[in-house]
């Protein structure tokens, strides 16, 4: 979703964060785990067809505006190099549509205002130019997905003057933004020539570029039944990936491949506040100790979490797990501000729970900067550092064990309970591979003790790459990964 200026943003952040913690409730309240067994669930059966290609994928998010100093297609095509190398395997791009000046909010406006849903915005190139990075970029072995925005327009988009009955109207017959995204206009799903419009348009991209998919702004504001039938639409042309910016699970039985994991990029934020020694400084009286109960959370509330999610999820349902993202680093911080010296382990955590991971823009270089949304800003810089290997590491791991696999054709989930509730340790198991997790996801080094049975056999540690013993201790925000 985009922010559209800083004063609403407070408002977004409220409504995003309903939708998250509606799923928080559940999970806290409901759901506990049980070591040794699989946090699976006979529940809802997806009927989307996954491409292959995408059980073991990485998806990576490219803010083209940002991404170079030229800000072009053409300058970010000479980067594909560096990313294959990084080993990502789909191209999320940014909105490329023009952008509206009416209402606009700062130099360059919103990528989320759409002026024109059938063309390329002039300042990042054009049609052809699309067109040959996205050649390129399967001929590389790239899938490429644009981000689409379905729910609002412009408010100068070609539409207003076209087809003013194709958007919501107040009492007084004037057109209305979505929430207070005052440089858009809400689409009136109720009509069915817009309908026929916004799917002709994201008919056009498919045929006139070849692209694999689309990445939907708030799906979830959008009815679902649209989103079915643009799946098939889209699908009748060529097989399609798709994301919904959404945690609405109806969305994933028939229209979208994945959806978004906000409720674990919550509850990750919480985890990486609750450290022992915070929480008795906070901790002073009985309303502090119920404040507190609904703020800090610790490693152990991950498995309510999962829990929920295997149970009113499509079993074989994505979800797209991430540390940062666009709205996240402009909006709320980076992942260094906002998950501290958890960074790495927070990481390797959104890499081995089932699902897909995401990198976005300068993430994979440790860029430490929030990049501005509404102006060009400074490119990152791309040169390969520690946080690069660290990076390409783990996107060789998602790809060679198939136990990592999203949806049902990944390994079980088992988890091996300890006496510290900040330590997380977990398997991802399947007859032919075997994935094994530590994980200290606190600020305080901790002893190993094992409730029931602890992990047995010979494994050989990931990142090290020789044969280990497995720890009995981990230091502060300690990662370990091992294969079996």
């Amino acid at each position: 979703m985009a922010i559209f200026e800083l004063q609403p943003f407070n408002t977004y952040i409220t409504m995003k964060k309903i939708h998250s913690l509606i799923g928080l409730l559940f999970v806290f309240a409901a759901f506990s785990c049980t070591p040794k067994k699989a946090l699976t669930s006979d529940n809802l059966q997806s009927g989307v067809s996954h491409p292959e290609w995408s059980r073991n994928a990485v998806i990576y998010e490219v803010n083209l505006r940002q991404y170079t100093d030229e800000g072009t297609i053409k300058a970010f095509q000479t980067h594909l190099p560096q990313l294959k190398e990084l080993g990502v395997d789909i191209l999320w791009l940014m909105p490329i549509n023009p952008i509206s000046e009416l209402n606009r909010k700062g130099k360059l406006g919103s990528y989320y205002a759409v002026k024109n849903y059938k063309e390329m915005n002039p300042e990042f190139g054009t049609i052809a130019n699309l067109k040959e990075m996205v050649k390129k970029a399967h001929e590389m072995g790239f899938k490429v997905i644009l981000d689409w925005v379905a729910n609002h327009t412009g408010c100068d988009n070609v539409w207003v003057k076209q087809h003013p009955d194709w958007y919501v109207k107040d009492s007084l017959g004037k057109i209305v933004s979505p929430f207070n995204w005052t440089d858009t206009y809400k689409l009136d799903y109720t009509k069915k020539e817009m309908r026929a419009a916004m799917i002709d348009a994201m008919k056009f991209w498919v045929k006139e570029c070849d692209i694999d998919g689309y990445r939907c702004d708030v799906a979830f504001e959008v009815p679902t039944d649209f989103w079915n039938i643009v799946r098939k639409e889209l699908d009748s042309i060529k097989p399609m990936f798709m994301l919904a910016e959404a945690e609405k699970p109806e969305l994933t039985e028939k229209a979208f491949d994945m959806a978004y994991n906000w409720p674990l990029k919550d509850l990750m934020g919480k985890i990486a506040k609750g450290s022992a020694a915070e929480k008795a400084q906070y901790v002073h009286k009985k309303a502090d100790v119920d404040s507190l109960a609904k703020t800090v959370k610790t490693a152990a509330d991950i498995d309510k979490l999962l829990a929920h999610q295997d149970s009113v999820f499509p079993k074989d349902a994505y979800q797209m797990n991430h540390i940062t993202n666009h709205d996240l680093n402009s909006w709320e911080g980076t992942e260094f501000v906002r998950l501290g010296d958890g960074v790495k382990a927070f990481a390797v955590l959104t890499y081995t729970l089932k699902g897909m991971p995401l990198i976005y823009t300068g993430q994979e270089v440790g860029m430490n900067r929030a990049l501005k949304f509404f102006e060009k800003d400074k490119a990152p810089d791309w040169t390969k550092n520690e946080m690069f290997a660290f990076y390409k590491k783990l996107n060789q791991l998602k790809h060679t064990q198939p136990a990592l696999a999203a949806g049902e054709k990944g390994g079980e989930m088992v988890r091996f309970l300890t006496a510290s509730p900040n330590v997380f340790v977990f398997a991802r198991k399947l007859a032919t591979s075997e994935v094994l997790v530590y994980l200290n996801l606190s600020k305080e080094p901790v002893t190993l003790s094992f409730k029931d049975e602890a992990p047995k056999g010979d494994f050989t540690d990931y990142f090290v790459g020789k044969k280990a013993t497995l720890p009995t201790k981990l230091a502060p925000w300690e990662y370990k990964v091992f294969l079996k």
